[in-house]
């Protein structure tokens, strides 16, 4: 009998490959599991950060925790109006110009996203992985953002005087991946900053990036940020020759 090289393929990924079928149609259990996945990225579009436990978990790695907002009011608003996402209400603004202590060099920023559950799940155990790699001092406040887009990270960084804003966010859910993260890190944060400013470590959960590597590449483009004083495109990705000796 012929090897299935489908099948094959399967064991090292989540995408919907090497499904069956029966007739003309999927098999009855993959529709099933389809109607789930597609339930599934649903729920994740419209969950709610766990203020509490963030901040629990953020105290037990001693991290303190600030709780700002953007422009944006309701999830609808979200999804319609992107840009709103990207800045600060001015209650925001008032609690970060008032922070007590903005010692430090890099902010790290927490945000819902497209996926609240996402940074529920990852976000405190990454950092907790990622703060003994750093070469840099940390601003000791963690701030949550609600309805938080990326560039949102520029405007926060900013204010704070942080050299490099790290935001980590919940991604788009895909019917296989419901609560993925990804980490966007930029050196020199300002409003107005584009895309091509910022560089991505993503797809950070279980059935992908685990937080202990996904700490050492962000932990080696801080590092090469703080050396250079550049980020984004003109950063390569030598990892592997960073590390390896």
């Amino acid at each position: 009998m012929e090897k299935d090289n489908w099948k094959i393929l399967k064991n090292y990924t989540n995408a919907r490959i090497a499904l069956g079928r029966a007739g003309t149609s999927l098999p009855t259990n993959e529709v099933l599991k389809f109607r789930m996945a597609h339930a599934l990225a649903k729920d994740a579009i419209t969950a709610e950060l766990d203020f509490l436990n963030l901040n629990e978990e953020s105290k037990k790695i001693g991290m303190r925790t600030t709780l700002v907002k953007s422009k944006i009011q309701n999830d609808t608003e979200y999804l319609q109006n992107p840009n709103k996402g990207r800045l600060l209400d001015e209650d925001s603004k008032i609690l970060l110009n008032n922070l007590s202590d903005k010692k430090g060099d890099l902010c790290i920023i927490v945000s819902d996203g497209l996926s609240a559950d996402a940074v529920n799940i990852h976000a405190i155990k990454l950092i907790k992985a990622l703060i003994p790699k750093l070469k840099i001092q940390i601003i000791d406040t963690i701030i949550i953002v609600k309805y938080g887009r990326v560039a949102i990270s520029d405007v926060i960084g900013e204010m704070l005087n942080a050299s490099i804003a790290l935001i980590l966010i919940g991604e788009r859910p895909g019917l296989s991946s419901p609560n993925s993260m990804s980490a966007y890190v930029t050196y020199n944060p300002k409003t107005g900053n584009t895309d091509e400013k910022r560089n991505c470590v993503s797809n950070i959960q279980i059935e992908g990036l685990n937080y202990e590597f996904a700490a050492m590449k962000l932990a080696y483009l801080v590092d090469q940020m703080t050396t250079k004083k550049i980020s984004g495109v003109q950063i390569k990705d030598n990892l592997s020759d960073y590390y390896l000796p």
